[in-house]
């Protein structure tokens, strides 16, 4: 049995409460602890809580004492939104943008999503998961332990199926956790130009079943937005992976009004990620549903275009996620802490919101709220030990990780200072 005891910790994040996600005040309501501890037991959180509560637990006897060294502890990030397999980044697009090429632009000319989709067809399964496992490694150094990973760049069903597979595999072996999803529906792939319906058949009769029936994936993601799919088109590979088991995810009113939150609310969605361009009703909607505003301001950032209106969202009640949209194109960004910097300098979001954005409503935009996102008794010992005294220093502080060690599942991750387990 392995048993480990972190103490000399001056603020002890604990992300506890009841199993859902944070809304509206509650988003503010971090607490931290001064001076706590946590004891974790064969990978799981074992007691959690002011030192001398948790020294006098019994199992904290004989346990192998972790020094924090007098700094902050949290939940490991969820990172509930990412495009992780790819073959090769998007540096020519990146250039072009930077000479003024709009993101609409860049696909009518052959750039974009489907450039990667190129490039991803060629590549084996070999050495999609070899470059996966290299990304991992930058997502851990980060401070995030759950990463959420989509599919996408292949739409086509031995594509898609290979990119899943590649996140199998490379799940399999750790420390990051992967979640994986099948975004299909990310784009209508150039064979089937002008036959977008014949692809959405395709995707939902064939590829939807395929990855389903073989456990690859355990969302399906829909790409609504104008040029790529409607709302009904939306609807239509939704209610194919929930016939298969699968649930459902948005990509929502990024550059456009689609109607993808609604949409979202509407049949109950997991999450709805981007939403930088919904208005008062399409908050309300998911305010009043049980669905989790996934912020991505990476992508914003990175594209130049407007934040979500955060504010609004927190104010009307909905539970709000931030995650990195890791991708290589439009935001080749897998640390989270400078998500969190932007949604608190650039989106009016207070440091306490922004870390519960980042673990414990993550959690909640993956269907893992029961398990993840918080150190509470019986969820995984999923923690990181920052180089701050003060949590605030987390997204205060930008443009290098800031962390000193990482714990997975009760085993460590990664250690600045070689702690080994």
């Amino acid at each position: 049995m392995m048993r480990y005891l972190v103490v000399n910790i001056s603020q002890l994040l604990t992300m506890a409460g009841p199993d859902q996600p944070r809304r509206g005040k509650d988003m503010g309501s971090v607490h931290p602890i001064l001076d706590g501890a946590v004891l974790v037991e064969d990978g799981r959180i074992a007691a959690c809580g002011f030192k001398d509560l948790v020294l006098n637990d019994p199992r904290a006897r004989g346990s192998r004492i972790i020094d924090a060294g007098g700094r902050v502890v949290a939940p490991g990030f969820v990172d509930s939104h990412s495009h992780p397999v790819f073959a090769a980044p998007r540096l020519s697009d990146f250039e072009a943008r930077t000479k003024g090429k709009t993101y609409e632009q860049l696909a009518a000319d052959g750039g974009g999503i489907l450039s990667t989709v190129a490039k991803t067809r060629g590549a084996t399964q070999a050495a999609l998961t070899a470059g996966l496992q290299a990304r991992m490694a930058r997502f851990i150094e980060s401070g995030t332990t759950t990463l959420e990973a989509k599919s996408g760049y292949g739409l086509d069903p031995d594509t898609e199926l290979k990119m899943l597979r590649s996140i199998a595999t490379a799940g399999s072996a750790g420390p990051l956790e992967l979640v994986p999803t099948l975004l299909a529906a990310h784009a209508v792939p150039p064979e089937y130009k002008d036959r977008k319906d014949d692809y959405l058949e395709l995707v939902c009769a064939e590829i939807i079943p395929k990855a389903a029936s073989e456990g690859l994936a355990r969302f399906v993601d829909v790409f609504c937005e104008a040029g790529y799919f409607t709302v009904e088109d939306a609807e239509r590979v939704l209610a194919a992976g929930a016939k298969a088991g699968l649930k459902g995810k948005v990509h929502a009113d990024q550059l456009t009004l689609s109607g993808g939150a609604r949409l979202a609310a509407k049949l109950g969605a997991v999450s709805a990620d981007h939403l930088e361009r919904c208005e008062d009703d399409d908050i309300r909607a998911l305010a009043a549903s049980p669905t989790v505003a996934t912020f991505l301001p990476g992508s914003d950032y990175f594209l130049a275009k407007p934040y979500p209106p955060a504010r609004r969202f927190i104010d009307a009640g909905a539970a709000v996620a931030l995650a990195t949209d890791f991708n290589p194109g439009s935001c080749p960004c897998w640390d989270m802490r400078m998500i969190l910097s932007i949604a608190c300098t650039q989106m009016g979001m207070t440091p306490a919101e922004a870390m519960t954005a980042a673990t414990v409503n993550g959690a909640h935009a993956l269907g893992l709220g029961a398990t993840h996102g918080a150190l509470q008794n019986g969820k995984a010992a999923d923690l990181v030990c920052w180089e701050a005294s003060d949590y605030r220093e987390i997204p205060y502080y930008f443009g290098g990780s800031g962390l000193s060690w990482v714990m997975k599942a009760g085993a460590m991750a990664f250690s600045k200072e070689g702690i080994k387990l």
